[in-house]
């Protein structure tokens, strides 16, 4: 499907996907991406939400650079293989909450590089302190061009993120984890 609808073939490009909005740092990408050679492509799945003016802004930085493709709002199969086929997930964010689109990714063994913010840190960062991504400092393009530069070069260490990514994320956040934790919380809240 992929593979048809934009020539995207397995490990053959680097995926954000969420909302476009400013505080999820796709300026960021775009600027960062534009400074790499590379061959692979740049996708950026996600829709407008509510800031169509910031939507228009990234419109504008992708033109003229052929590797990068917007493809408006993602769902079901199509964001099944947009995930599972991504040589690289990113998350760019200033501001986060609880990162879904990372824990999705992570569940699909992506090898996910973010920004350094805690909601994004702390999800890729195990118990003893092991990381399963790669950060940079957030709005710092440079250091992400860095990064992922680093990571383009380094299929070795990618594939060693993506082997673990999947197994990693489904036993930190397992529903009986989810459930022993928010059983433990209510029952604090009675004392």
């Amino acid at each position: 499907m992929i593979a048809d609808k934009w020539s995207l073939e397995k490990d053959s490009y680097i995926l954000f996907l969420g909302r476009i909005v400013p505080e999820k740092g796709v300026h960021y990408l775009i600027e960062a991406f534009k400074r790499l050679d590379t061959d692979k492509k740049l996708v950026i799945a996600g829709g407008a939400s509510d800031s169509a003016e910031y939507y228009e802004s990234i419109k504008q930085a992708a033109t003229g650079d052929q590797r990068i493709i917007l493809t408006g709002f993602i769902e079901g199969r199509e964001l099944e293989e947009l995930y599972s086929n991504a040589y690289i997930y990113v998350l760019p964010s200033d501001l986060e909450g609880m990162p879904m689109s990372l824990l999705e990714a992570l569940a699909y063994g992506c090898c996910c590089l973010t920004s350094n913010i805690a909601e994004c840190a702390d999800v890729l960062c195990d118990e003893s302190g092991m990381m399963h991504g790669v950060t940079f400092r957030h709005g710092d393009v440079n250091d992400l061009a860095d990064k992922l530069g680093e990571l383009l070069v380094d299929v070795g260490k990618v594939r060693k993120i993506k082997t673990g990514a999947a197994g990693y994320i489904t036993g930190r956040y397992s529903w009986d984890k989810v459930v022993q934790a928010t059983l433990k919380l209510y029952r604090g809240a009675d004392k």
